[in-house]
């Protein structure tokens, strides 16, 4: 008697020849069902030959149903067929070789211990010999493929003249399996490869798949990512979407794919009963979706997975989900681990699996940390030098701005955000275990005292992405749960142009007239984040010309452009914005920037260069452009030098703006439209020339470009304080802000929220994003 054995997928192994008297009813076998038109019109005379070819008494050969969740047989010999559905799970002979990918030969299906010893729920389902009197006894089962997708299960059923099948038999069945995978496959009209669908309409060559597939390694990103955002940058027209790519792997899965809707809530209770952590979820890449139980028994389960034709995560999904039934869906690895609180951008941080090249590597120094406990790891380990390498590289990619660390209590993980457009979103927990390494190669990197743990300490990282420089500003402060770290990714290359500024029309040339004037001062000013040095570097780089000497004092120099000399502050050392100042007055400047008014002196140097000839630009951290005026007056500086020099002050703000490729469109209500006259203004409003009837207002939607928002890039909303010859003379009488901001209107100025709403009506953002950033 023959063991029950489990074989290997056998369209990728390699099978003996077929000799002999076998090999010519083989070879018409093989001839009828390849000439056939489909299938089931052959089969109907080729029955007896195939299974005389198998030496079996019967057999049933049950197709992939391309709803994720069964196999149907839909031909079977010895009786008159009634369809039979056998869901994709371990708990069947069919089910078993379909999920596993194994093909088993069983001497007997009645013997229990010998279906546990191949899967711990294998069973026979008897209820069918029980009915019709067929007593079943050997039985062997292979899976049908070409590839990796499954596309049905060969079940044959009873040694003729023997007890049990040999493995020449399970050979000959394999054989079998083949011919009919290829007529499957055919008949599916499925594709050979995951991406076969793009290139047969031309949106991409089989070379570039290469290129890209050699960039996921090696770049840490999704081949997803590359085939939306790199395919059509030299060729506009073969665009890539997510959707096409979506009908690429269904075609090859032969699976319906699922993209992450932010409706569907995980099944928590389930995974905490089995106690299924997101960590494991993300490595895996696969998510349970949805779950409907009966007491303890899960009758059936929904699973997001990005490889449905990886067998072992499939029958490691069975072994910690047990289920009667369970419902597969292929979806992108980046639909996976939104799911579980990530996102596309943390898909190999996760993973951590593949080495850096070293392109990517980042600079900075080498070695231990004295301090570490017994038990933890050490920040050289290569798990934690690639960790922090990825995390920085992927916040690159994604833009954030700022990369935060943050310790958490006890023993529980320590999470890593992201501030993405103006927004923090969670991007990584890091184990309690790891996160003083982490830290620790933190300030290794940014040349820190890794023993001191008591105080802040401020640094900067050096870093090369791809051969391209990338600086950051890091932060390390002590809180009661240990420390916690702050990079910010300092912006480099070039300025924005001017013109993609976003100014109203009205903004925009009287700007463009203030730094064209030779002398005097200009200010940007708004609260930290809110783009005052993108601002300022736009300006510079619109009288950026080689007949004007520019020097600049920032701290630190985010934004370089050729044509300037700029100056990195360090207040260690007593190099302060004042000092530099006073350096550029004796080094012939035309144009001064100085990184910020905080104090008096820079504010009275400041005024006093404007005064003597040049055009100075300058930051503050205020509110609107009427109260800086009263702050600069409140820091000492004579009002009628001020007014004097003063040509006009940019209050401005970022607000998120709607994703173009989802964000819906409707007419507004009255309410609505009544709404938008107030907040502008309603002796203003008929400036902007619209009417209730022609508008279109826009809602935020959500997909894969926007990671789900609803949201994409911001854009500036600004006031700008031109200081006509009537708002020099209030300044000089001491006027109060609000009387300024009044007479500014009057004048021309539109406010923060009034060019707010003038974008709302645009379609470039919302009204709800426009209120987190800016009050009526």
């Amino acid at each position: 008697m023959n063991p029950p054995s489990s074989d290997n997928n056998p369209s990728s192994e390699v099978l003996p020849p077929i000799t002999g008297a076998k090999q010519i009813l083989f070879n018409e076998i093989k001839q009828r069902i390849e000439g056939a038109k489909t299938f089931s019109e052959v089969l109907p005379e080729l029955e007896e030959n195939i299974l005389k070819f198998l030496g079996a008494q019967r057999l049933t050969i049950y197709q992939n149903a391309r709803d994720g969740q069964e196999i149907i047989a839909k031909f079977k010999s010895g009786i008159e067929l009634l369809e039979i559905r056998v869901p994709l799970s371990a708990n069947s002979v069919a089910g078993y070789a379909a999920v596993s990918g194994n093909a088993v030969n069983i001497p007997d299906v009645y013997n229990a211990q010998a279906l546990a010893e191949i899967h711990k729920t294998l069973k026979f389902d008897s209820r069918f010999d029980q009915r019709s009197g067929f007593r079943t006894k050997s039985m062997m089962a292979i899976p049908i493929r070409i590839g990796p997708p499954l596309l049905g299960v060969l079940q044959v059923i009873n040694k003729v003249g023997g007890d049990s099948f040999t493995e020449t038999d399970l050979t000959y069945a394999k054989h079998i399996a083949i011919i009919l995978g290829k007529k499957f496959h055919q008949e599916f009209e499925g594709t050979t490869g995951p991406y076969e669908y793009l290139i047969k309409r031309g949106l991409v060559t089989q070379e570039k798949l290469d290129e890209f597939n050699k960039r996921t390694k090696k770049e840490g990103v999704t081949m997803t990512y590359l085939l939306v955002n790199e395919t059509s940058k030299n060729e506009p027209s073969k665009i890539i979407t997510p959707d096409l790519v979506a009908t690429s792997l269904e075609s090859y899965y032969l699976l319906p794919f699922m993209r992450y809707d932010p409706n569907i809530s995980l099944p928590t209770k389930l995974l905490n009963k089995y106690k299924i952590n997101m960590s494991y979820l993300r490595r895996q890449l696969w998510v349970p979706l949805a779950a409907t139980s009966t007491g303890d028994t899960i009758e059936e389960i929904l699973i997001l997975i990005d490889d449905p034709t990886d067998m072992n995560r499939q029958m490691e999904i069975q072994r910690y989900l047990p289920a009667k039934k369970y419902i597969f869906r292929v979806g992108f690895s980046e639909d996976v681990l939104q799911y579980l609180g990530g996102g596309g951008l943390t898909s190999y941080l996760h993973g951590l699996a593949s080495k850096l090249e070293e392109e990517e590597v980042l600079e900075g120094g080498t070695g231990l940390d004295e301090g570490i406990e017994a038990g933890e790891i050490n920040e050289n380990e290569n798990t934690v030098i690639q960790l922090v390498n990825r995390l920085i590289i992927e916040a690159q990619r994604a833009g954030a701005s700022d990369i935060h660390v943050e310790p958490g209590p006890g023993r529980s993980g320590s999470v890593v955000r992201l501030r993405i457009d103006g927004l923090c979103r969670p991007a990584l927990e890091i184990p309690s275990t790891h996160m003083r390494a982490v830290l620790s190669r933190i300030k290794i990197m940014s040349r820190l005292d890794i023993s001191e743990r008591r105080k802040p300490q401020d640094g900067k990282i050096v870093v090369k992405v791809k051969g391209q420089p990338l600086e950051l500003r890091v932060a390390t402060i002590p809180t009661v749960y240990g420390e916690s770290a702050v990079l910010r990714v300092l912006a480099t290359g070039g300025g924005l142009p001017f013109d993609k500024l976003n100014l109203s029309e009205r903004n925009y040339k009287e700007l463009d007239r203030l730094v064209n004037i030779p002398q005097g001062i200009v200010l940007v000013v708004g609260p930290t984040g809110s783009g005052k040095t993108t601002t300022l570097h736009a300006v510079i780089g619109r009288i950026n010309t080689p007949d004007r000497k520019i020097w600049t004092a920032e701290d630190p120099v985010e934004i370089t452009q050729n044509g300037l000399q700029q100056v990195q502050i360090d207040h260690k050392i007593g190099f302060t914005f004042a000092v530099a100042l006073r350096a550029f007055l004796r080094a012939d400047p035309d144009v001064i920037l100085i990184g910020e008014m905080r104090d008096k002196e820079t504010a009275h140097s400041g005024i006093e260069a404007s005064l003597t000839g040049h055009l100075v630009f300058s930051t503050l951290h205020t509110n609107s452009a009427a109260e800086t005026i009263v702050r600069l007056l409140d820091l000492g500086l004579d009002p009628l030098n001020f007014a004097d020099a003063l040509l006009g002050i940019l209050a401005q703000r970022l607000v998120r703006t709607l994703c173009a490729e989802c964000k819906q469109h409707y007419k507004p209500d009255e309410d609505e439209w009544k709404r938008l006259i107030r907040l502008y203004g309603e002796a203003y409003f008929p400036e902007l020339g619209v009417s209730r009837e022609t508008t279109v207002l826009y809602r935020p939607g959500g997909c894969g470009k926007c990671n789900k928002t609803g949201y994409k890039g911001r854009v500036g909303i600004h006031e700008l304080l031109v200081a006509t010859k009537t708002i020099k003379k209030r300044i000089v009488e001491g006027a109060k802000a609000e009387e300024m901001r009044t007479m500014a209107v009057q004048e021309g100025m539109r406010t923060l929220i009034q060019d707010g709403v003038a974008k709302v009506i645009k379609g470039m953002i919302d009204l709800s994003q426009l209120f987190r950033v800016a009050t009526e």
